[in-house]
């Protein structure tokens, strides 16, 4: 890897992306202290930002705790993009658009997650006012138009923040290295190492010493290794299908038979099962929180769905009077069950959506080739789906142990910076952006070749 790196900045065509992608990344970071106007600094200092706010904070690099143009994050557009793809799965001209549509397919596609993109911006943005109008300066005026003009240049102020980011990613894609919206995630969650290391300097440094932090501390650090490691593996893991291809005449010519085989990866559906999983738990607490801030501190069925929703992402409970209280360990228990069985559930959906194995056995088949001992046709198909459902299997329950492990730590007095799916987001962009950075390399060395 930094031999990658170090030949990277050696090349000048590359190392110009390099500087590209790191000035856009500082001007987000830069963005994400700007805050929107009208915000109340007292106001904002006093509000006790947990639970699902805590989640966002992460995702969007603290700048959801300060109120910034970037608060909601580069979120609205992975929402709009997982929505186009669902719907490209049931609406059939989408679905052809997709596949078949070549370059001009893709920009329609790319115009359709942008607008929808706009739209859930301003949804989420007008939820996020309308649950914290009380630290915008001018929210509860008694002229009607100054309210009116309060929250339309509150929520217009998030949703331009969102509709940049969307710009940055795609320079960053287009000009820079790396997936723009995934290297934007990144930064955000890393910006939170700062915090973890003072964390842990903190437990061992401050105060009387103790031999039981030194451990703690220790253990959080060989564990956040041994953790990486795992992701890495399963990530970079994949079974290998062989395939062979009998001879065939190509013009005037006899082509002789040829050996390949077809990578499986381990996780094949990559975090994505875990954000629909997030997203499914934690919709109802905010849809709950927007129609009733009250219900937190009140008891019944909606107040029940609500601690339940929020115990994806916080034990605590954060009453309407800015207090906190533990939440009862029963929700977190159930919340974790219904977690893991949803990620395993999104997990098959999501790898069956992407790979067909009716539709290889089919190409396969076309082309002359087999897989070693498995008639073509039928017999195929039946051996890669259950392949592939054993590797899911193995895939959906790593990512499940992942997510939940954070939730188990909840219960100790310890505060991470961060939990397993930001660490297998953070370990699967740096892969590819370093995959990235050597396919820019060996092309670079081509073209030198060439001429």
């Amino acid at each position: 890897m930094f031999n990658t790196i170090k030949n990277a900045l050696k090349t000048p065509d590359v190392r110009k992306r390099i500087y590209y992608t790191l000035l856009l990344i500082v001007i987000f970071r830069l963005g994400c202290y700007i805050s929107v106007p009208t915000v109340d600094s007292a106001a904002l200092a006093s509000i006790n930002q947990g639970g699902i706010a805590q989640l966002i904070n992460t995702i969007s690099g603290g700048a959801f705790s300060r109120f910034s143009i970037f608060a909601m994050s580069i979120t609205p557009y992975i929402t709009a993009s997982i929505v186009i793809q669902l719907l490209a799965m049931i609406i059939p001209s989408l679905e052809k658009l997709t596949k078949e549509g070549g370059e001009e397919g893709r920009n329609k596609v790319n115009r359709y997650t942008k607008i929808l993109t706009i739209v859930l911006a301003l949804v989420e943005g007008l939820g996020l006012y309308l649950s914290y109008r009380g630290i915008f300066i001018g929210a509860y005026s008694q002229v009607p138009f100054e309210r009116f003009l309060t929250g339309a240049i509150v929520v217009l102020s998030f949703m331009a923040g969102t509709a940049f980011l969307m710009w940055l990613g795609e320079q960053i894609s287009n000009k820079g290295i790396g997936n723009g919206i995934s290297i934007l995630i990144f930064v955000g969650i890393v910006s939170g190492l700062p915090g973890a290391a003072k964390m842990i300097y903190n437990l061992v440094f401050t105060g009387t010493f103790s031999t039981t932090n030194l451990i703690i501390a220790l253990g959080i650090i060989i564990g956040s290794i041994l953790l990486v490691a795992g992701v890495i593996f399963v990530q970079e893991a994949e079974r290998r299908i062989p395939v062979q291809y009998s001879k065939k005449v190509v013009g005037r010519r006899m082509v002789g038979a040829q050996n390949t085989h077809i990578p499986l990866k381990l996780a094949m559906a990559g975090v994505m099962p875990i954000i629909f999983a997030s997203s499914f738990m934690t919709f109802p607490a905010m849809i709950i929180q927007l129609i009733n801030s009250n219900v937190p501190g009140q008891h019944g069925f909606w107040a029940a769905i609500y601690k339940l929703s929020i115990a994806t992402s916080t034990s605590t409970l954060q009453l309407p009077d800015g207090t906190a209280t533990q939440l009862p360990i029963g929700y977190s228990i159930a919340n974790a069950v219904i977690y893991l069985l949803l990620i395993v559930g999104f997990t098959f959906f999501y790898t069956y959506a992407t790979f067909n194995p009716a539709e290889v056995s089919s190409n396969i088949k076309k082309n002359g080739g087999f897989i070693p001992g498995i008639r073509a046709g039928k017999p195929t198909t039946q051996y890669l789906s259950s392949v592939i459902s054993k590797l899911t299997w193995f895939g959906g329950l790593f990512l499940a142990i992942i997510a939940i492990i954070p939730m188990m730590v909840r219960f100790t007095s310890l505060d991470l910076a961060f939990g397993g799916t930001s660490i297998l987001i953070v370990v699967g962009v740096a892969l590819e952006t370093i995959q990235q950075l050597e396919s820019q390399l060996v092309m670079r060395h081509y073209k030198g070749f060439l001429k």
